[in-house]
């Protein structure tokens, strides 16, 4: 058994230990790629099956976290505030003390409906809501409602670790699944690039010198033809997001489903083999799927092999607990170029970037507040301004948000969101899907009626590094404004999973 909000504290105060100590240009980059790993780390630990239960002590000096013991079968909430999880994960038990969060005051309790903190309250450490829980489930053989000929929800998703790589780690490709992915290659023109030390600028100046030639992203916002890096209507938001926190999920949905939003939801193929039902309920909610990779790492530090083991390990997991495959996929940190973009659209996939629009990249800067570096308010005054800038494009967009904390989740359903819907003039929030008018059945494969979507894109109009249709090739003023771009995870406005 575990405690939420000593989990939410562990989770905050080992991240922001990376996120603090980030520095030099290429800081942002490492230090949310740090955010990643730690934040794994915590959820692998609480959601162990096969190697125990996660306990988490909060006394006067920290807050203890180890796996002690055999697992219960499926998480569920408890009176108390505690509970006992249940998702796939490997062996390892560990142990990490951090100090431990401030009791709640009067001012950190939830408010409305969403139970979201005062605005002012909302800061690295704080203690957490009560865990909440799916509102709806769904029965094997139901099919989603909005998609012409669908097919209905698989047997249910029973994950067996036999049948997939390891969590979070980038797959093997020695596989007879690898092997029989890398033949939709045949015929595509794949650059011959030599891959990136660690998908970052600062740690391959090499080849950040190349980095139009390669048509880079990380290095100079370089874009290609087949990016979709905004949408064509002026005030209208695409909203698409990745990964989503687990213990956040459901307040999210909920606030989506109450304002009528339907949102992207890029995602990690480790999370989804753990979190099926999460999976379930963001699909037949109406909301779109794509791929975000198997174990979240930099694809251009990739060989073509494993690339094409983290799209497809990813891909089959969707595939699997829905019965869909997704045609659109982000890069992790936006680590995407010629390379990458033509693997992946000979994949069937098709890259989605954030919009980079007047005063740099739209990053919401989310992420800072679990880390510590900027508070709930200092992050809303941040919006607020990108939300300025918006209006004066003559396109919608796509903005950097993310879901990774129940901190970022309470930003976007009690502040960020309702700042965009209350606009004057207000934005409209859709998916990317719906933002560029396509059809939901386009977004999968075994939907599919665009035979262009349907057989992958051109190589060549992929990965030629072209500029894109708004204003050229996106390139930025510096090294470090590049590398926040780099940020763990995308959304277009809502986000999770």
């Amino acid at each position: 058994m575990f405690s939420l909000p000593a989990l939410s504290a562990l989770l905050a105060a080992t991240l922001s230990l990376e996120l603090v100590a980030a520095h030099g240009p290429d800081g942002h980059h490492h230090a949310h790629r740090g955010l990643h790993k730690r934040q794994n780390t915590v959820l692998a630990a609480a959601s162990s099956v096969a190697s125990g239960t996660v306990s988490v002590t909060v006394t006067a000096s920290g807050t203890t976290a180890s796996v002690i013991g055999p697992a219960s079968a499926a998480p569920t909430g408890a009176a108390s505030g505690t509970t006992s999880a249940a998702a796939p994960t490997g062996s390892v038990a560990a142990t990490t003390s951090v100090a431990a969060a401030p009791p709640a005051s009067s001012a950190d309790i939830g408010t409305g409906i969403y139970d979201v903190p005062p605005l002012a309250s909302i800061t690295m450490g704080m203690p957490s809501g009560p865990l909440p829980s799916l509102t709806t489930t769904y029965t094997p053989g139901a099919s989603p409602t909005y998609i012409s000929g669908a097919p209905p929800l698989p047997t249910k998703f029973v994950f067996n670790a036999a049948d997939w790589p390891e969590l979070d780690k980038i797959p093997p490709t020695d596989s007879d699944q690898v092997k029989e992915w890398l033949k939709e290659l045949d015929g595509y023109d794949i650059p011959d690039i030599t891959p990136t030390q660690d998908g970052s600028c600062a740690g391959d100046p090499a080849a950040a010198a190349q980095a139009q030639e390669r048509g880079w992203w990380t290095c100079g916002g370089w874009t290609s033809g087949n990016d979709i890096v905004s949408c064509p209507d002026k005030m209208t938001w695409g909203s698409g997001g990745v990964r989503s926190y687990v213990f956040a999920a459901p307040k999210l949905l909920k606030y989506l489903d109450d304002k009528d939003i339907s949102a992207t939801f890029f995602v990690v193929g480790s999370r989804v083999v753990s979190y099926p039902d999460i999976l379930i309920a963001e699909y037949m909610a109406g909301h779109e799927i794509a791929v975000h990779t198997w174990s979240h790492h930099p694809l251009t530090a990739m060989s073509n092999e494993q690339i094409v083991a983290e799209l497809g390990w990813t891909r089959h997991a969707i595939q699997q607990v829905l019965g869909v495959t997704p045609t659109t996929m982000r890069a992790p940190f936006g680590d995407i170029d010629n390379r990458v973009r033509a693997i992946s659209n000979a994949m069937g996939l098709q890259p989605i970037i954030w919009t980079t629009g007047p005063g740099g990249p739209f990053d919401t800067n989310d992420w800072h507040v679990p880390a510590g570096t900027v508070t709930g308010e200092q992050q809303f005054e941040i919006f607020q301004n990108l939300l300025g800038n918006a209006t004066i494009m003559d396109n919608g967009f796509i903005v950097l948000e993310h879901d990774l904390f129940e901190i970022t989740v309470d930003l976007a359903v009690g502040y960020t969101l309702d700042a965009a819907l209350t606009h004057n003039p207000p934005f409209k929030l859709e998916s990317i899907g719906q933002c560029l008018s396509m059809p939901p059945e386009d977004l999968y494969a075994e939907t599919n009626t665009n035979t262009s979507r349907s057989t992958a894109h051109s190589s060549s109009a992929a990965a030629d590094g072209s500029p894109d249709s708004n204003a050229s090739i996106r390139a930025f003023a510096s090294s470090t404004l590049a590398s926040v771009l780099s940020a763990a995870v995308a959304v277009v406005l809502v986000s999770l999973v």
